[in-house]
């Protein structure tokens, strides 16, 4: 093949390497706009496993690269005049220009012709190449010609950055956080050799124009963090490789995101490689590793499907199906990264003592989770579990060993609760006319047993037309109360669990039948009357509901406030006002479904006034010592609905109102939405709303792991977390996930001691067998 990269970085130049080395009869051309051994730019970084990678593709190029790298194991944190430092994280770090100076030169040495100082304008220029490789940078000139082709997706982030140099060396993965009278900069900082650091010093836009930098040149920005930082430089001064020292040399980041990766231009089959086809913030470090992997994986498609001519259009194809996860999963690391240091400043750095902020900063990319961190560096993670645990009276386990995150008390008003895990909400449309039965107390007993703080019920109607379905349960009639006091009282003498209650209306989602006979599918027969915000069926199909008057408003409010003061008289120890799905309450709050052109309609204030009243005639009910929480949809996930900043406005009117936690769930409003879904999807909304609004929250949504439940708690991105279809398949999931994380210090009742002996064995007798 003849073979062209336009663009001489590590992409470009690494694919010639393997490339030759693959088939020296290739003719290989790299076309670089640079001078020959010229770049700009400081250190790059990558991790131990990148650098195995590249050592299983050209050991000569790795043994090459491992000579001049600098290896740390640290991550070092420098807050509010205190030091932390965690060890066993495995980066690289080295020069970018002593790395594409190696590249080079392994090139030269393979016969890969280099041309320099060549700016190349399009892919026309090389019309009898059968493959080019644009790799030629974030704003690559190739993509842009085949934008409609290739759909890019580019997203500009808001905060700015500098990127700068010092002799000052630091001998961990460094970051330094430093407070103005306008609000915090972070610096993130590497030695890449042995006589010089990068130095990237980022904060938010509104920080960096209230300061000036927007109006200063590059030397009046250094000198600006020259001050700011000076505590760490020690006397050093930082520098810039720029070419020149006029205008601003404060960047934003961009998100680069293709759709597809390759393109036949009726010459030469065009595909792009590295910054060009996708980039990772800079707060991960991997921008330098993408795109090594992406040489390495068109390198392994070729050696494995033949790298002629005439197989390239398949290769291709099938470099983009098995590259583009990886790629994905990289980018959303590195995007939960990137957020993280956006917005921890506003969000974390006020709030948080330098101990949580060491161990949010970690688990920023939810790629490193609480157990990792035990791999990484045990001695550390014990040290802040112990501090974790002080701070919320959790006492010692087991030979004054501290418990894990998830195992620790929590408080809410007079409500103890003895760890962080809670049984969902979860409809069982089990029940006759309201009443609940001996499957309730099966179904609430046995996971009252199985080790959760705290269960919820299912959401409680509070009329017979507030019910989803004809199975669902109820609080408005005297039977009622009697049927519920049983479970509960069966929860309090049986377990040191607590137990709540979700009390809520369906609006337009009512009358439908039981989810396993058709999930919201209207009743054929035994229909009812629907209410909501406005009247718009939910389905097409659906029945559709009259929008609510204020005569209707006040009867619903005092379903309402019958339903918590029968609630009490169960005796349940917690209230929960469900404002989420797309339920009556839930209509109000959302744009997409609520249309009134009245006090109740419109702005955010007066979408959730109807929610208000019902909450505060509630809140006047039920006891001054019992909390209430709100269960909100903090994204509707359809255009034109509420979004997570609807939801911190609508939260801040809650707790303004009295609420005392907020459940965080979100979607099911309409039923075209399209969550993104993924590990722990919600949680960002409890982050969100717990640390800007400084009030207790509750997470929920794909949390079906001990370590996730550890790693959300421990970093103050939630103070509970409730698990559902987990709680399902498992009434004992919170004792068995004890038990697999080796935590002793949580009780099984006593008829099941035996048991616990047996699934503790067996557990042991896995790990043995299992390899490593």
């Amino acid at each position: 093949m003849h073979i062209v990269c336009i663009g001489g970085g590590p992409a470009g130049l690494y694919f010639a390497i393997l490339m030759k080395k693959l088939n020296p009869a290739h003719r290989i051309r790299v076309i670089e706009r640079n001078k020959p051994y010229d770049t700009f730019g400081w250190g790059v970084v990558f991790s131990d496993a990148t650098m195995d990678n590249m050592r299983a593709w050209d050991g000569e190029t790795a043994d090459a690269i491992q000579l001049a790298f600098n290896h740390w194991d640290d991550v070092e944190l420098r807050f509010k005049d205190k030091v932390i430092r965690s060890g066993g994280h495995g980066f690289v770090g080295i020069g970018r220009k002593l790395m594409l100076n190696i590249l080079q030169a392994r090139c030269e040495a393979l016969g890969v012709e280099l041309e320099f100082e060549r700016e190349v304008d399009s892919d026309d220029e090389f019309p009898d190449a059968d493959l080019i490789i644009a790799a030629d940078g974030i704003n690559s000139r190739i993509r842009s010609k085949y934008a409609a082709i290739f759909q890019p997706d580019i997203v500009t982030r808001p905060n700015r950055y500098i990127w700068l140099g010092t002799k000052k060396l630091f001998d961990a993965f460094t970051f330094l956080f430093e407070k103005t009278a306008h609000g915090w900069f972070q610096a993130h900082v590497y030695k890449f050799d042995g006589q010089t650091t990068t130095f990237i010093v980022e904060c938010p836009e509104a920080v960096w124009r209230a300061h000036g930098l927007d109006g200063a040149g590059q030397a009046e920005s250094i000198a600006f963090c020259e001050r700011l930082f000076a505590k760490h430089l020690d006397g050093h001064r930082l520098m810039s490789n720029a070419r020149h020292l006029r205008g601003s040399a404060w960047l934003n980041f961009q998100r680069v995101k293709c759709e597809r990766w390759h393109h036949f231009n009726g010459s030469s089959h065009v595909v792009l490689m590295g910054d060009a086809v996708h980039t990772a913030h800079f707060a991960i470090g991997s921008g330098t590793k993408l795109a090594l992997e992406d040489a390495i994986e068109l390198t392994r498609r070729f050696r494995d499907h033949g790298d002629a001519p005439e197989r390239i259009a398949e290769v291709l194809a099938q470099y983009q199906d098995a590259r583009q996860i990886d790629v994905l999963r990289l980018q959303n690391a590195a995007w939960n990264a990137m957020e993280w240091f956006e917005v921890c400043g506003a969000r974390y750095c006020d709030r948080f003592e330098p101990e949580q902020l060491m161990y949010s900063m970690l688990t920023r990319s939810q790629r490193i989770s609480h157990e990792n961190l035990r791999l990484r560096d045990a001695a550390w993670l014990e040290g802040y579990e112990r501090w974790f645990a002080a701070r919320s009276e959790g006492a010692a386990g087991p030979e004054g060993k501290a418990p894990p995150p998830m195992f620790t008390p929590f408080r809410l008003r007079t409500l103890a609760l003895a760890n962080r895990v809670v049984v969902s909400p979860m409809a069982m449309y089990s029940a006759e006319d309201g009443t609940v039965g001996d499957f309730h107390l099966v179904h609430f007993g046995a996971r009252a047993l199985g080790g959760a703080g705290l269960l919820y019920t299912e959401m409680t109607c509070v009329s017979p037309d507030a019910r989803i379905t004809p199975g669902c349960a109820g609080l408005y009639k005297a039977e009622h109360v009697a049927a519920w006091k049983r479970i509960v009282d069966f929860v309090h003498a049986q377990s040191p669990a607590k137990i709540g209650i979700q009390l809520g209306h369906a609006g337009r989602k009512g009358a439908t039948k039981r989810a396993w006979e058709g999930i919201d599918e209207p009743l054929e027969d035994g229909s009812w009357a629907l209410l909501s915000a406005s009247p718009l069926p939910y389905l097409a199909h659906s029945q559709t509901p009259r929008a609510m008057t204020r005569e209707d408003m006040a009867r619903v409010g005092e379903d309402f406030v019958r339903a918590a003061q029968m609630a009490d008289e169960a005796g349940f120890d917690i209230l929960e006002l469900h404002c989420a799905h797309g339920y009556l309450l839930s209509s109000f709050l959302s744009p997409l479904t609520n249309r009134r052109d009245d006090d109740y309609g419109g702005s955010v204030e007066n979408r959730a006034r109807y929610p208000l009243e019902v909450f505060a005639a509630i809140r006047a009910v039920w006891p001054a010592g019992k909390p209430m929480a709100v269960r909100l949809s903090c994204h509707d996930w359809a255009p034109g609905g509420n979004t997570a900043d609807e939801a911190v406005a609508i939260a801040r009117l809650f707790k303004a109102a009295g609420a005392d936690l907020i459940d965080c769930s979100s979607g099911q409003v309409v039923p075209d939405a399209s969550p993104v879904y993924g590990r722990m999807y919600q949680t960002p909304f409890a982050d969100r709303i717990r640390n800007e609004l400084e009030m207790p929250t509750m997470a929920v949504g794909a949390i079906y792991d001990a370590d996730h439940v550890n790693s959300i708690v421990a970093a103050g991105r939630a103070d509970l977390c409730a698990i559902a279809r987990p709680h399902l398949a498992d009434p004992a999931w919170t004792l068995h996930a004890a038990a697999q994380i080796g935590h002793a210090g949580i009780a099984w009742p006593k008829p099941y001691q035996s048991a616990r002996n047996q699934y503790e064995t067996n557990l042991q007798r896995e790990r043995e067998r299992s390899p490593g």
